[in-house]
């Protein structure tokens, strides 16, 4: 896929905003695979908003921008394309509970925290999915359809430009602004802001094109040039960035993550307490492996 570098750029701060809004507002860390295994292991007020705020992040991109929508290959109706794209979906989720995090948790929070633990974990996923996207089914990435390479970049048009700068602008206005001033009057205002960081995060997936799995596949392609497409970089400058940014200003003011200062939202902060030493090294590989393999469409 094409190099979209406003797009991934304009997403990433709402991933931004949606990630640090979670942390400052109600403590906690915008881990995706934690919140879905609670969903379905211990349904409750800290989990299920935010997924449902993520599921709706579709409603207004289809409305207004349906064209940021990522479009996804037919898999084959094949036994074989069933049983392996399962077998994947077993493995990943295998590979992120032993390894303690995904990606959202590790890079985009985990980074930004200065988590040694993340740090490494995040370091083991990109140089394993490295390797196995170039190792393994890396080759299968399309082309770009107008024939050029996947690093030329492509820009939005003038209505996607408007729906993403507005919904930036929009996103912080209410992290910024409504939120402090309303939220704090009202009960379960946390899980009001829950679905709304789900929503910030969902439309930031979206915008990037990182919902795409052949789009986080490309930035992979390092050895096929035609088919590299350096997308996800922005994510790291425009997501980990301002978040890191952040969390450093607030440790300024809240002292320590024990909370000198609570969350507005919250009466402490939630975060993860595990250290380097519970990473299960065996199985951290097998997060990394989720990237090629989730063109799993691909499959014969």
């Amino acid at each position: 896929m094409p190099f979209t570098p406003i797009n991934t750029s304009l997403g990433a701060l709402l991933l931004y905003q949606g990630s640090y809004g979670l942390l400052q507002n109600n403590g906690r860390v915008f881990g995706i695979s934690s919140l879905l295994s609670g969903c379905v292991g211990n349904p409750n007020t800290q989990n299920v908003p935010v997924i449902l705020g993520m599921v709706s992040s579709i409603v207004p991109v289809y409305l207004l921008a349906p064209s940021l929508l990522p479009p996804y290959a037919t898999p084959p109706a094949t036994w074989g394309a069933a049983l392996a794209l399962a077998g994947i979906g077993f493995l990943v989720g295998w590979g992120t509970k032993n390894g303690n995090g995904c990606t959202s948790g590790h890079m985009l929070c985990g980074i930004s925290r200065i988590s040694p633990r993340s740090i490494i974990a995040t370091g083991i996923f990109f140089i394993t999915a490295l390797v196995t996207a170039n190792l393994g089914i890396g080759a299968t990435v399309s082309p770009s359809p107008d024939g050029h390479p996947a690093y030329l970049p492509v820009y939005p048009s003038t209505d996607e430009v408007a729906f993403m700068f507005s919904t930036v602008a929009i996103s912080q206005v209410v992290n910024s602004f409504l939120v402090p001033a309303l939220l704090p009057r009202y009960t379960n205002s946390n899980v009001v802001y829950s679905c709304i960081a789900g929503l910030q995060f969902g439309l930031g997936l979206l915008i990037t094109g990182m919902a795409n799995p052949e789009k986080v596949l490309g930035f992979f392609n390092w050895f096929d040039s035609s088919k590299f497409d350096p997308s996800l970089a922005l994510v790291m400058v425009f997501g980990v960035g301002p978040s890191l940014l952040s969390y450093l200003y607030m440790k300024t003011e809240c002292g320590n993550e024990d909370g000198l200062k609570p969350p507005l939202l919250a009466d402490r902060f939630s975060l993860p307490t595990a250290t380097v030493a519970d990473i299960d090294w065996r199985f951290m590989n097998i997060v990394s492996d989720d990237w090629p393999f989730k063109a799993v469409s691909k499959i014969p």
